[in-house]
């Protein structure tokens, strides 16, 4: 897309301008602006309870809102933080992707090319082997890597992760993030974390988004000073050792 004829600004991916959401008269969000570059990956970080989720509702048409949020992509795909589903289904995690695709009852069987398909995208987040396992027996990493190649096999042009590594153990986050780095180098995309796992914006984001009820910051993951880690996260900021302050590059 062409740039922005005054700035010369690449046209950004995502945009949001002066959004405002109140729930019950109560405000949530206060008039949040902030750009999410094209194929950046930028962390939307800040405490719980600081509208990370609300925005992101109001990104999917879940939340109505104020303010304007302009979106320069035909495909979104959305990994959610958690999916509300009946364990005891008798479900593989092969059955749950072609669904998504499929019209015909299951009960006649997978179709030839949504088999392929569903395949495929597990081939791409390393979980073929998940295939014949029940969606119900997964574990947490488990099911973010199905639902992570449920997003992928829409082919989005965005990929919003909704605390990809939450309810996962250390090992299950290991592989959630190595998936992710795999994903930019192969496929890219702009991809969109919602967290307040430090860790993994440190891993893997190269833009930030600082909200709490409005922006604190944003650009470049070098801006995360400890100012602004205080502004955005209080006395629940990360504390010194759990994770490096990016440092501002020199000037060239």
């Amino acid at each position: 897309m062409s740039g922005n004829p005054e700035t010369g600004a690449a046209e950004p991916a995502m945009a949001f301008e002066d959004v405002t959401v109140e729930i019950g008269g109560v405000p949530i969000l206060n008039k949040v602006s902030a750009r999410v570059p094209k194929g950046s990956v930028t962390a939307l970080i800040g405490p719980n309870g600081a509208g990370k989720t609300m925005l992101l509702l109001a990104l999917l048409g879940q939340v109505s809102y104020k303010g304007t949020i302009r979106v320069n992509a035909a495909r979104i795909g959305y990994v959610p933080q958690r999916l509300d589903f009946d364990r005891g289904l008798p479900v593989t995690a092969l059955e749950f992707l072609a669904m998504d695709r499929q019209r015909r009852p299951l009960f006649f069987g997978i179709g030839s090319s949504h088999r392929k398909r569903a395949e495929k995208s597990l081939r791409q987040v390393d979980a073929s082997h998940l295939a014949p396992r029940r969606l119900g027996a997964l574990s947490g990493g488990e099911l973010q890597r199905v639902l992570l190649a449920l997003a992928l096999s829409q082919d989005p042009e965005i990929l919003i992760l909704d605390e990809p590594a939450a309810g996962v153990d250390v090992a299950g986050e290991s592989l959630v993030c190595e998936v992710l780095s795999r994903v930019r180098r192969d496929r890219p995309m702009t991809q969109i974390i919602v967290t307040h796992d430090m860790s993994m914006v440190w891993a893997h984001a190269t833009d930030v988004i600082c909200l709490k009820g409005s922006v604190r910051a944003a650009g470049p993951l070098f801006i995360l000073t400890q100012e602004v880690l205080a502004a955005t996260f209080g006395v629940h900021m990360p504390r010194p050792g759990q994770c490096r302050v990016a440092e501002e590059p020199p000037d060239a």
